[in-house]
């Protein structure tokens, strides 16, 4: 298990180092000069243009500012914003809300997806195993930022039960709403996945061997059925926690959340290079330990890779 653990250790390095390499050279390559965008309407003043290209380093070659970021990055230094902010300020700013946001919406389709999908399963081919897989295709087939908005109109607008927008400074029931909105799409795939799960399992025969040593129906659903038809499940949710952080961008601009999601949207447009990296950066190392959290709870739910 150590080394197992050693050696997915190293392979996160070519990852991340791959990741931020990617993403620096796309916004390198964004047109348009993010110096001239400050002057705004004013006319360019190209001495101090010129000095701010240098404080920035924007005045080397791509792999020249790529390596400065890497050497800093090492001691956590991310640099300055051009408003003159320390980035890691920024992002201290706004992960707090958007992992708060990811954590809720990670919850409400791990609890909703496991519970609808083994009601689904375990009960194929009933009026409510059918009405699931329709509400749980309607949610794939709705853009997120129709749901969003839909939610926002009926929810908010009209019932009143939730906040329309939650602002900079959002607290659990402010999120609520935009958690079930991140959260649906993966809820009803989710769904999908653990009833196929399920009633594939359950017509095995390590299923019928345990029911005919008279074991009950209850501990061979929990027990067995369950227990292994969960194993799909969780490698979906470890990569889904880090997708759900990354994809929070159209959610957090239609109810107005100050998060990662957020920032990046406003870096990219600002052409904050080492901004959209550092964020980018942060994501990646989320999404690289989920997965390597799920691998090490695969023993955990399958004996059979336990002893393997």
């Amino acid at each position: 298990m150590g080394k197992y653990l050693l050696r997915r250790i190293l392979q996160m390095i070519p990852v991340v180092l791959g990741t931020t390499l990617l993403v620096y050279a796309l916004v390198f390559a964004l047109p348009g000069d993010p110096v001239k965008a400050m002057f705004g309407d004013k006319p360019v003043n190209e001495a101090v243009a010129a000095q701010i290209r240098a404080e920035y380093n924007l005045d080397k070659p791509f792999i020249v500012q790529y390596l400065l970021f890497l050497k800093n990055a090492l001691s956590l230094d991310f640099g300055n914003t051009f408003a003159g902010q320390p980035v890691i300020d920024e992002i201290s700013r706004a992960f707090p809300v958007t992992l708060k946001l990811a954590l809720m919406a990670f919850c409400f389709e791990a609890i909703f997806g496991c519970v609808f999908g083994a009601i689904a399963g375990l009960k194929k081919g009933k009026w409510y195993d059918t009405v699931i897989l329709i509400v749980s295709l309607l949610l794939i087939s709705v853009p997120t930022f129709v749901t969003g908005f839909v939610g926002q109109y009926f929810l908010g607008v009209k019932a009143h039960i939730f906040p329309v927008t939650a602002g900079s400074d959002p607290g659990f029931f402010d999120l609520l709403m935009p958690a079930m909105v991140l959260g649906s799409v993966s809820m009803a795939y989710i769904i999908r996945l653990a009833r196929s799960e399920i009633s594939s399992n359950i017509s095995q025969d390590y299923v019928r061997t345990a029911r005919a040593k008279g074991m009950s129906n209850t501990a061979v659903t929990f027990r067995h059925v369950l227990r292994n038809s969960m194993i799909p499940v969780v490698t979906y949710l470890g990569q889904d926690l880090g997708a759900l952080m990354g994809g929070a961008m159209i959610t957090e601009q239609i109810f107005n959340i100050h998060g990662i999601g957020y920032l990046t949207y406003q870096s990219i447009l600002k052409g904050e290079a080492n901004l959209v990296v550092s964020v980018v950066t942060l994501l990646t190392l989320v999404f690289v330990i989920c997965n390597l959290l799920v691998d090490m709870l695969y023993a955990a739910l399958d004996p059979r890779i336990r002893y393997a």
